[in-house]
């Protein structure tokens, strides 16, 4: 399994780059207000510097809840407060300090929704718009041309940087939603490895144990008949062991692979060492997709399984058939077991070929039929 890359810092930490973006905002209506740039003499920048502090943490309360998607408490109070603290202090600090007035747009078009919004920020760009004509007109010099261009910059650029603080809390919010989305497929990823895990371990050991128990209990029974044979089977035994063991640790990989001839073939020599007469109609084996093999192959392994663990049968057959584009394969045979309250043979085994038929594009069914017990398995021939 490779190791997952982490995510850029601004992933990790989004909210830091949306706080750097309003602090430069803030910081010019202080400088401007201190150095007089509209022609007013020098003044103290303390008092600038403390309202815009406070029209900043207002400003980032609401940036910050909007990351979050939802609107701070007590919004309305604070949007009241950050409006009065915008344009009540002109009278005192002069008409500089209209350009703390991007916060302030920027917090109605993060607070206010539908036609609110609309009416707002407009009525915010034209006393903007409005004060920087004062100003304008107020300074001699300026050409018509010069006041048309000032008066577009008033219009354009806070509004700009308004719409740059809303969609940046905007996308701090879309970054959290895809970390969480990313979150949520690892934990989906994880699950859906360990349930393949437990699925294909029932499936193998499934098997591997009961051919286990077969091989010894047999080999138990010829020891005092025949030790040559009684040591073959426990020979045959111990490669069984071996062979689950290897595909234990080529499952815990996702390297195992499973073959319908050779699953056809250990399924008749098991039955056949358990004393089931077995019949097979499987001579004209298809050239199959893998996935669609894949899923005949662990529906004969886990019928076998079915078959030896939950039933008394005496005869099996096995059989593999082509109509219309689908391979159906049906494993039927004659030892029908009901206990209380249960039904025949239904092992949890049979939920893994269901759901590997369906990853196949195929479908199962399980039941008893006519005193019978059948598992069928259908898949499409070609991959759609």
């Amino acid at each position: 399994m490779t190791a997952s890359i982490p995510p850029p810092w601004v992933l990790r930490h989004p909210r830091r780059p949306l706080i750097a973006l309003h602090v430069p905002l803030a910081a010019q209506a202080p400088v401007y207000t201190s150095l007089g740039t509209d022609g007013s003499p020098l003044t103290d920048p303390l008092p600038a510097i403390l309202l815009a502090a406070v029209i900043l943490a207002l400003q980032l309360r609401h940036s910050l809840a909007a990351a979050r998607g939802e609107r701070p408490a007590g919004w309305r109070w604070s949007l009241a407060a950050i409006l009065l603290l915008t344009y009540a202090p002109i009278w005192l600090l002069g008409l500089n300090w209209v350009s703390i007035s991007t916060l302030t747009l920027a917090s109605t078009l993060t607070l206010l929704r539908g036609r609110p919004r609309l009416v707002a920020a407009a009525a915010q760009v034209s006393v903007y718009v409005s004060l920087q004509l004062i100003a304008t007109l107020g300074t001699p010099g300026f050409s018509v041309w010069q006041i048309v261009i000032l008066e577009l910059y008033a219009v354009v650029v806070p509004s700009l940087f308004a719409a740059a603080l809303a969609g940046g809390a905007r996308l701090v919010r879309l970054v959290n939603e895809l970390e969480a989305a990313r979150t949520e497929l690892a934990a989906t990823a994880v699950g859906a490895e360990r349930i393949r895990v437990s699925r294909d371990l029932h499936d193998l050991l499934g098997q591997s144990l009961s051919a286990i128990s077969l091989k010894g209990d047999l080999a138990l029974r010829l020891l005092a008949k025949d030790t040559a044979a009684a040591r073959a089977e426990i020979e045959s035994l111990t490669g069984v062991a071996r062979d689950a063991l290897h595909g234990v640790r080529a499952i815990t990989r996702d390297q195992h692979t499973v073959s319908l001839r050779t699953e056809i073939d250990g399924a008749a020599a098991l039955l056949g060492a358990a004393g089931v007469d077995t019949r097979l109609d499987v001579a004209d084996l298809p050239a199959l997709p893998e996935s669609a093999q894949s899923a005949l192959a662990w529906a004969i392994r886990e019928g076998t399984t079915n078959l030896l663990r939950h039933s008394k049968a005496g005869s099996c057959t096995i059989t593999l058939s082509r109509l219309r584009g689908r391979i159906r394969l049906d494993i039927v045979n004659d030892g029908v077991r009901i206990a209380a309250g249960q039904g025949p043979q239904h092992g949890s085994g049979l939920a893994g070929v269901a759901e590997r038929a369906a990853a196949a594009s195929g479908s199962s069914e399980a039941g008893v039929h006519d005193g019978r017990f059948r598992l069928s398995v259908e898949v499409p021939e070609e991959v759609a």
